[in-house]
């Protein structure tokens, strides 16, 4: 049996039973598709769900604001993602009067939507003969076949496309591109992958000759940075705060976020004489206590981010140079914020 073949087969009476796999609602695979890029199924589920319920349609996507999409997408990181669901969400909807590309070529025009994305949606919905090449991809090809080209890098790239492009089945081309992938998650698992029982163990290369734990390969990851975040939390007469957006095109764009000093160092003494925070307070009285002793450590791809978030007790709202909200209390809850935040104000604005 062919190789593709031996792939169906399996992923028929393996498969994990997902609502994205009893639709071919292109609105419906496109969703999933962009909530699952850098995400576990299980972290995903959820976040699915919940869009679903809240925007059936692309138009009621579409009709959404930026806040409340980001918001419900609170949680799930690469925020970048969900600005471009939007953005694709409105052009959909408007220009395309809510019908989506039917060809890989096509979808590969929409924002945020890349050549994995586009295999995906093409031959799921369109039963295009597109081959998807994710992680999971990358890694059951690279062993199967004994490929040792970084996967990371242009040569990589290129080569592993190839090998898929020459290994789709045209028959079923939804059944294979969805098998393979969860092939790779249930599998062929980056670490103790199954292959006493597996399928195709009688053709492996890695296990034939040990390379199970070497493949695939990737060339060196970029150097963490490391940055030191101090969130000033004012307690404006015990029951309103401050929150501003983040604005440029660093990370969290668009999300809300307390006043935020960043410096080099996470203590209380530096905060305080802090040029900038003794401008915000402009002479007024005020009483400045860290919220826990020790810095949260919150790690991103590339930055590893030592935060410290400061209580500050004042009578009166403080002069901030970027827009800012004075909200209370009680409506923190409602503003879309970065993970980090999110879980502190659930901790402190109980």
């Amino acid at each position: 049996m062919k190789f593709s073949k031996k792939l169906i087969t399996w992923y028929l009476q393996n498969k994990r039973m997902m609502p994205w796999r009893e639709t071919k609602n292109p609105y419906h695979i496109w969703l999933s598709e962009i909530i699952l890029q850098q995400t576990r199924v299980a972290q995903g589920l959820p976040y699915y769900l919940s869009f679903i319920n809240a925007f059936p349609s692309v138009f009621d996507l579409a009709n959404a604001t930026e806040d409340e999409v980001l918001k419900l997408w609170q949680g799930l990181g690469y925020y970048s993602r969900a600005r471009n669901l939007h953005t694709t969400a409105k052009y959909v909807a408007n220009e395309l009067d809510g019908v989506f590309p039917s060809t890989y070529k096509d979808l590969l025009k929409l924002k945020g939507v890349g050549d994995y994305t586009a295999s995906a949606i093409a031959s799921i919905c369109y039963s295009e003969a597109v081959p998807v090449v994710d992680g999971n991809v990358y890694r059951v090809l690279s062993r199967y076949f004994g490929i040792k080209t970084p996967i990371n890098s242009t040569k990589g790239i290129r080569e592993f496309k190839e090998l898929a492009v020459e290994l789709m089945d045209h028959e079923e081309p939804a059944d294979y591109n969805q098998a393979i992938m969860e092939f790779g998650a249930l599998q062929c698992k980056p670490k103790t992958p199954y292959c006493i029982v597996c399928p195709l163990n009688d053709g492996c290369e890695s296990l034939k000759n040990g390379w199970i734990e070497d493949l695939p390969v990737k060339t060196k990851k970029l150097k963490v940075k490391i940055r030191y975040f101090n969130y000033l939390v004012y307690s404006i007469n015990g029951n309103q705060t401050i929150l501003q957006q983040r604005m440029g095109n660093g990370i969290w764009k668009g999300l809300y976020e307390f006043p935020l000093i960043e410096g080099e160092k996470n203590d209380t003494d530096t905060i305080a004489s802090n040029t900038v925070f003794q401008e915000m307070l402009n002479g007024s009285e005020y009483e400045i206590t860290p919220y826990k002793k020790e810095p949260i450590v919150h790690k991103l791809s590339h930055q590893h981010l030592y935060t410290r978030f400061y209580i500050v007790k004042v009578d009166t709202p403080p002069k901030l140079v970027v827009p800012q909200k004075v909200i209370d209390f009680t409506d923190a809850h409602k503003y879309p914020v970065p993970i980090l935040l999110g879980n502190f104000i659930d901790d402190f604005f109980r």
